[in-house]
């Protein structure tokens, strides 16, 4: 059979689901000549998402925790693509341009979706602008340099008000996201910042905020307790009842108006379904799709999905199974196997497995874990979740990396280097809430302020009163006089209401005002009309 009438298997994501549906499809058929097995992710790696809190202290190097897709799967074809547009009735998937600037289209005869799930900020004002996510290697990495620079800055930081908010580190969500992330981050805080002269690890404050009643109601409530006193113990402060209600670049927001004052928001909200599925015509339930018991979805036949995007009933509970790794690897091998017998004309097996446990790392050598039914807590369920995960760790070489890694942690100093390895983009978006200070009359003019959506007040302190100069909403932009004329600003800006701005910074401005000239006529004729009106100010 030639290359272009192979049956052809094309995986969507490279997640456990997918990777584990491709590596077992390997194994059935990868020898076959006429079946391609293909995949499609937008990185060529894998994720082994267990151990990326520990990236945040440096436990485990930055390349440890994931695996090369090809190495897994080489008899797999891999496209390191974008998923733009899926045509189930064509049987066609749409990729993202590479080199050459036009769509690469793929057929299929069997589709896997295993897409998996994104951050979800909708309901959230702020934290899409302010929040570090932690889902990906780059939150992780984004997270420990941003961190490293708070402690930079706050070791030469000599306003009290600043240099709280710098060493002050707050966590939203106390699942198991949440409180490895909390751990991980309060036990490489507390311990680099004894190499920081200026700082005092008292003044340090890691906060984790929890909606529910108790931490990680994953577990058992004994377990769940234990973790919490562990955490307190090593001076986590743990808010339960508080929601996270918004974020700006100074404080966290609580439901109730309450307001900490940090520089480093970490959210671990709960996430949304990948919003690709929605544009699908298939059966679905709270964004995933929903499957049979082969995990083939009804109605589209050669139409499959597992892990987090798919709704799968447990057949003994009748409850959607959870989104964890250990149901995606088994979905992934079931549905690899189904595949498999149908192609041959061979009965399928439904899919059934039952959670062997549950762990979850605490932090400076300590664990809280259940499995089988046996609950343990301590240096014990650190020890079983380090080998558990070790053991399940893909590839050889990565085993060997990771615990040379731990053992070398033992004994060697956190490393606190700083890598700035992404290129800063000029434009970003921003948010503030109503009464928050944008900036004040005196500091240096360093943006530019589009308005996407609330209004701005302008105004200058005159004595003990403040008069108001303008109102600007959205369309209008303010701050950039003192960007054309490098002068401090001569106002104060204000939001009135929730604010949604784009901004641009000064060498992105400069660049723009230096090579295009419509633009400077542009914003010359609108610092000229606002000096003339009366009770404006260009700022």
């Amino acid at each position: 059979m030639d290359e272009g009438r192979k049956q052809r298997i094309l995986i969507l994501g490279g997640g456990f689901g997918g990777v584990y549906t491709a590596m077992e499809l390997e194994k059935l058929v990868g020898r076959d000549p006429d079946i391609e097995i293909a995949l499609v992710n937008k990185e060529n790696y894998f994720v082994f998402q267990p151990m990326l809190a520990e990236v945040i202290s440096g436990s485990v190097g930055i390349v440890e925790t994931i695996t090369p897709i090809r190495r897994l799967c080489p008899r797999v074809k891999l496209y390191i693509r974008q998923v733009e547009y899926i045509d189930l009735d064509k049987k066609v998937v749409v990729t993202s341009p590479g080199f050459r600037p036009r769509p690469l289209v793929l057929p299929y005869d069997h589709l896997v979706l295993a897409l998996g799930n994104t951050t979800n900020f909708a309901e959230i004002p702020g934290l899409q602008e302010h929040a570090i996510p932690f889902k990906y290697l780059g939150d992780a990495l984004l997270l420990r340099n941003h961190v490293i620079n708070a402690l930079e800055e706050a070791d030469i930081e000599t306003d009290p008000d600043l240099r709280s908010r710098l060493l002050s580190f707050v966590v939203s969500g106390g699942g198991f996201a949440g409180v490895e992330v909390v751990a991980e981050l309060n036990d490489f805080v507390r311990e680099v910042a004894k190499g920081y002269r200026h700082i005092d690890p008292a003044e340090i404050r890691v906060v984790l905020l929890q909606g529910a009643t108790r931490i990680l109601p994953e577990l058992s409530e004994d377990l769940a307790e234990f973790a919490h006193r562990i955490l307190e113990r090593r001076k986590v402060e743990i808010r339960l009842n508080s929601l996270l209600a918004g974020g700006t670049g100074d404080y966290a927001l609580l439901k109730g108006g309450e307001r900490i004052l940090t520089k480093t928001l970490v959210s671990t909200v709960p996430a949304a379904p990948n919003p690709l599925l929605e544009t699908l015509p298939c059966g679905k339930e709270r964004g995933r799709i929903v499957v049979d018991e082969f995990l083939e979805v009804p109605g589209y036949p050669g139409v499959w999905a597992v892990g987090d995007c798919a709704w799968i009933a447990d057949r003994s509970t009748g409850k959607p199974c959870p989104p964890t790794a250990q149901h995606a690897i088994r979905e992934g091998r079931c549905l690899a196997r189904n595949i498999v017998a149908s192609l041959r004309g061979q009965p399928k097996s439904p899919f059934s497995f039952s959670a062997l446990g549950k762990m979850g790392a605490l932090g400076h050598r300590s664990a809280v874990a259940e499995v089988m039914g046996i609950k343990l807590s301590g240096f014990l369920a650190w020890c079983l979740w380090r080998s558990v995960y070790l053991m399940k760790l893909p590839g050889v070489d990565r085993k060997l990396r990771v615990a040379m890694d731990w053992f070398l942690d033992l004994f060697l100093a956190p490393d606190i280097v700083q890598l700035k390895t992404a290129r800063s983009s000029n434009i970003s978006r921003q948010h503030f809430n109503p009464g928050d200070v944008i900036f004040e009359e005196g500091d240096l003019g360093d943006q530019i302020y589009f308005i996407i959506k609330g209004e701005v007040e302008i105004s200058q302190e005159e004595g003990a009163q403040k008069l108001v100069l303008s109102k600007l909403g959205p369309g209008d932009c303010f701050g950039e006089m003192a960007l054309v004329e490098r002068m401090p600003r001569m106002a104060t800006a204000r939001g009135m209401t929730a604010l949604d701005v784009l901004t641009l910074d000064r060498a992105g401005f400069d660049d723009l005002f230096a090579h295009a000239p419509q633009l400077r006529t542009v914003f010359s004729g609108l610092i000229e009309t606002r000096r003339k009106s009366p009770g404006s100010l260009p700022v």
